[in-house]
């Protein structure tokens, strides 16, 4: 039976969207959107508004932009909101919020959604909706283009459908930053408020799924680990005196290449790539810096972590190889954490019952690329709870990550209606 609920209406889920579309921010830049959060949760009779440091663990934040690169966000979001109180929390990048309603002695649930954008220019084109309707990205060379700005409005709609409804227990939502660099499930799992979570939902839109269809969880994401590399050499006049200088791009290059040549392993899928190779010497300078972005992905957390120990391996050989130091940090990771059977069937049961709004329903899809919601579910299972990562059919008229992609917004009530029913029933 599916549980009565009165969710929020359409148009208030659609205005909502498109005004999170307007304002993306990149991970840990979440200014605007966090305070524009706390505005409408304070709108609301939750019991617990905890926002940026109280939100998460900030000495577990990955993937952080310089201090350059936050001020000028920093600034474009006390120029737009008139929030100086919770800008004030948010001062150096910790962004987020977790809300908390409680209703008496029960179970507690948890729902998590990410909030932050891509650094990606968004389409001026004619066919593109957000363009010709006026709701297009506001901040050159960011965009909204994975939805986050409808799981933002997936959250908020189920927060104000549960509140409007009778339940004995506790209901949280995690309004996550940085999940793009998978940088923010870390301290957010690592803060205070997951370790009481019976269940957990996550939830993402689209995914080549269509506008009406669910699939009840999501498994198999891969484990993922960005390395931030930065060789030291020391520099020369590459034409009177090369053999003077130690060549940092030549140990980058070496590294590269020899990153692609990490042997496969036989228990499962592994990936590598490099980008971002970046240095700032002339063609007659040897160089003495030299930068570049790794990521190693594992169809399990020991597999990334023997790419992740090999490519650690192969940076140190390059840079020995050419008489160079180099220097590697975490600049993101998650682990592999595959959904729960039980929490799996409820949520297939519930969907299908929406026989008026989901059209069909996938019981366990595939996601093959990484998340860190795995994170959070793995806190949540390690204190003996259970939870599943929800997908949201949308249809969408490019792939994710482009500069062209949208939701169908009919999919923002169907989400909110899925989420809402199996949150009350998990906490029945």
């Amino acid at each position: 039976m599916v549980p009565n609920i009165n969710p929020p209406d359409d148009e208030y889920l659609t205005e909502l969207r498109r005004e999170f579309h307007r304002h993306p921010e990149p991970a840990w830049r979440e200014f605007w959107t966090t305070a524009r959060i706390v505005d409408e949760l304070e709108q609301t009779d939750v019991d617990e508004i905890h926002v940026g440091p109280d939100a998460i663990d900030p000495a577990e934040r990955l993937g952080v932009p310089d201090e350059a690169e936050l001020s000028y966000w920093f600034e474009q979001a006390r120029e737009s909101t008139d929030r100086p109180d919770v800008l004030e929390k948010l001062q150096g990048g910790t962004t987020g919020v977790v809300a908390v309603v409680e209703k008496g002695d029960g179970p507690t649930v948890g729902l998590r959604v990410d909030i932050d954008a891509l650094p990606i220019e968004e389409s001026t084109g004619e066919s593109h909706l957000p363009a010709t309707e006026g709701f297009r990205s506001e901040h050159d060379g960011a965009m909204h283009a994975c939805g986050h700005d409808s799981h933002v409005a997936f959250g908020l709609g189920t927060l104000e459908t549960i509140l409007e409804s009778e339940f004995e227990g506790t209901f949280k939502v995690f309004f996550q930053p940085a999940e793009e660099v998978l940088g923010g499930g870390k301290p957010m799992a690592a803060g205070p408020h997951i370790d009481d979570v019976d269940y957990l939902l996550g939830v993402h839109v689209g995914l080549d799924h269509p506008t009406g269809e669910v699939v009840a969880g999501i498994d198999e994401a891969l484990a993922f680990s960005k390395l931030g590399v930065e060789f030291e050499g020391e520099s020369a006049h590459a034409g009177l005196a090369p053999n003077q200088g130690r060549n940092a791009v030549q140990a980058l290059v070496t590294a590269a290449g020899n990153l692609y040549g990490i042997p496969r392993h036989g228990d499962g899928s592994t990936r590598v790539n490099v980008g971002n190779l970046r240095s700032e010497n002339a063609s007659n300078v040897v160089a003495d810096r030299a930068s570049a972005d790794a990521e190693v992905r594992g169809e399990t957390t020991a597999l990334m972590e023997y790419m992740r120990d090999a490519s650690v391996r192969v940076l140190n050989s390059a840079a020995e190889m050419h008489d160079c130091s180099v220097e590697t940090s975490i600049k993101g990771q998650a682990p592999r954490e595959d959904c729960d059977e039980e929490v799996v069937d409820l949520v297939a049961d519930l969907a299908e019952n929406h026989t008026d709004a989901v059209s069909s329903v996938v019981r366990r899809g595939t996601l093959g690329a990484s998340e860190d919601f795995t994170h959070l579910l793995q806190a949540v299972k390690a204190n003996g709870g259970a939870g599943t990562f929800v997908g949201i059919g949308t249809d969408h008229p490019s792939g994710h990550h482009t500069p062209t992609f949208d939701v169908d917004e009919d999919s923002l009530s169907i989400g909110v209606a899925v989420l809402s029913s199996a949150a009350l029933e998990l906490l029945a």
